[in-house]
């Protein structure tokens, strides 16, 4: 199950039933759940925790240090849920101390090919970031968003569950959950009506969303007085109230 020729630290855990290709290397602090299969030419430092059944293709780069200036080789560490796909040429990297030290990544997330993850990061689960797709420092990914290929998301952004962006997007403001934007700079195009669908949302849920939706976008009204609006309808709906919250903490202010 381990090839010969991988190079593995002799502090690295590494669980029954996980297969290490040729030529991988596996650092020092780096712990590998069962059923996970790393394929050649991959390199993990760590501190890196990476759980049960993900699979890493070739050439991935995963738990490197942080590509920040003020990074001084502190300890900081990079940790990976269970059942992630992370396709050929990804680099997922650890945290920093500016923040809470680590980059947290969830479970059951497709990373295509040339997808990056920088320091302090925190996604969910069953995220799925396109080709070529990048966060920067601090971002935070919801589950069930779906970033298009070459999307770049700016550092400390925020995007909410069930986003969607198209093909390109430049993404410099938080994007409430539910929400679809595109664009260089990127504008809002309608809420994910499709892919709540698909995860069982209620037609009456999106209904409200998409009612919600247009009191942020279309009414011409100051934020605080559209989520005051929208948090009337809260106790109709979770994925309503899951929206106002969001919108309760925002930090960069909304994309609108």
């Amino acid at each position: 199950m381990i090839d010969s020729t991988a190079i593995i630290h002799p502090k690295a855990e590494i669980a029954e039933g996980v297969t290490i290709g040729p030529y991988s290397v596996i650092g020092t602090d780096v712990k590998i759940g069962t059923g996970s299969i790393i394929a050649p030419h991959v390199v993990i430092k760590g501190p890196t925790t990476i759980g049960k059944h993900n699979r890493i293709y070739q050439f991935c780069s995963i738990g490197e240090d942080p590509q920040d200036k003020k990074y001084a080789a502190e300890v900081t560490r990079l940790e990976i849920g269970d059942r992630n796909t992370i396709r050929e040429f990804a680099t997922l990297h650890r945290g920093t101390q500016q923040d809470q030290s680590v980059t947290r990544i969830g479970s059951d997330n497709l990373f295509m090919a040339y997808t990056h993850v920088a320091h302090d990061c925190v996604i969910g689960d069953h995220v799925i970031m396109a080709n070529g797709a990048s966060l920067a420092g601090h971002v935070r990914l919801n589950s069930h968003a779906i970033l298009g290929g070459f999307t770049l998301v700016h550092q400390f952004t925020q995007i909410g569950q069930f986003s969607f962006s198209a093909m390109g997007s430049a993404i410099t403001q938080d994007i409430p959950p539910f929400v679809m934007v595109g664009g260089k700079p990127s504008k809002p195009h309608g809420i994910n009506s499709v892919g709540m669908e698909r995860n069982g949302i209620s037609p009456e849920d999106i209904r409200l969303i998409r009612k919600a939706y247009k009191i942020i976008y279309k009414m011409n009204l100051r934020l605080e007085d559209a989520i005051e609006q929208i948090e009337e309808m809260a106790g109709e709906s979770k994925q309503v109230s899951e929206m106002v919250s969001f919108l309760r903490n925002v930090s960069r202010g909304i994309l609108r």
